[in-house]
């Protein structure tokens, strides 16, 4: 099996390189922090609250998703 590797930096320094991964990073981490806090918050809700919601337990978790990442 044959492998290729390109390791082109497309003339970006490392400390530019170093920001984007940490912007990225907090970007990440503030999708997964909605998600999180969508799925925690109808999880709590009663059967009857998220049926008055049109939304069964089992949409939870696509909610929460799609709250936090958009349309799949």
């Amino acid at each position: 099996m044959t492998f290729i590797t390109d390791t082109r930096n497309s003339g970006l320094t490392f400390a530019q390189r170093f920001a984007n991964l940490y912007k990225n990073v907090l970007e990440a981490r503030a999708q997964r922090k909605v998600y999180v806090t969508t799925r925690n918050e109808l999880a709590n809700m009663t059967d009857r609250e998220l049926a008055d919601f049109g939304v069964t337990r089992g949409d939870i978790r696509n909610i929460s998703y799609e709250a936090a990442y958009g349309k799949k």
